[in-house]
């Protein structure tokens, strides 16, 4: 490599880590699969963490793993359908570090069966978790977004949220066709002193392949997930959507498998 080509990779990479260094992000879903990753990866940049989800257990192993790594984590257990849990984990990343400089909507619920399974309450969960909990964010973090003039929303929604997922995932599909509309309406409402991203996976590794009660979804999501790619890569694309320039609005960001049919 020319020495002009180190020069310019150094300093993109300083980039990176200046603009990513010290942020506070608040992430939902955050003690497995995209959530814990991309905690890693980002604590790792320098961020500081503030992780929330059901599991305790899961949370301090990953909260206590970033800490011996050099990193900076905090955590609280919290339901992402419960605007208070949501509320209460910002106060926490206000507390301990005084800002929070992004919030990441991650929490989310697959169960994949056809309308004629009636599988109402995985509907009805799907609909509490997928949307209300990223309303419940939006609306626990927007305060605090504005009062500092500054802040940066992402929101995980799915290429399901651009292909409905048929037979099977309708009502996920409809879910996430949600939160890409949500996002857009928020873009356009904060003006220009808070970010907002949209990132939408394929077939990703996590456990949200694991959520469908009906055995021939499951079996079917199975062989379909043969083709995931890890879940490092949007971990990836967070990163690269928080390192912009303040000025700069990463608005989508859509990922998934080479072999990936939609």
């Amino acid at each position: 490599m020319s020495t002009t080509s180190n020069i310019v990779a150094a300093n993109a990479l300083n980039a990176t880590d200046s603009n990513i260094r010290n942020k506070v992000v608040v992430i939902t879903g955050a003690s497995s699969g995209l959530g814990e990753i991309t905690a890693r990866h980002l604590a790792a940049l320098g961020a500081h963490v503030v992780l929330g989800a059901r599991r305790t257990e899961q949370l301090a192993r990953i909260s206590d793993e970033i800490h011996a790594a050099g990193g900076s984590a905090v955590w609280q257990q919290m339901d992402v359908t419960q605007p208070a849990d949501v509320e209460s984990l910002i106060a926490l990343a206000l507390q301990k570090f005084g800002r929070v400089d992004v919030m990441l909507n991650n929490a989310g619920y697959m169960a994949i069966a056809p309308l004629s399974a009636l599988k109402t309450d995985e509907w009805s969960r799907m609909i509490d978790i997928n949307i209300k909990g990223v309303l419940n964010g939006i609306a626990a973090a927007l305060p605090v977004f504005q009062q500092q003039n500054s802040g940066h929303f992402i929101n995980v929604a799915s290429v399901a949220g651009i292909k409905v997922f048929s037979p099977g995932g309708t009502v996920y599909s409809g879910t996430k066709f949600a939160v890409r509309a949500i996002t857009e309406g928020l873009r356009h409402e904060v003006g220009s002193s808070i970010r907002t991203t949209l990132i939408s996976p394929g077939a990703v590794e996590s456990e949200l392949k694991l959520g469908s009660s009906d055995p021939a979804s499951q079996d079917a999501l199975q062989q379909f997930y043969q083709l995931a790619i890890p879940a490092e890569t949007v971990a990836r694309a967070v990163a690269y959507a928080m390192e912009q320039p303040a000025a700069v609005d990463i608005s989508e960001i859509v990922l998934r498998p080479v072999a990936q049919e939609f």
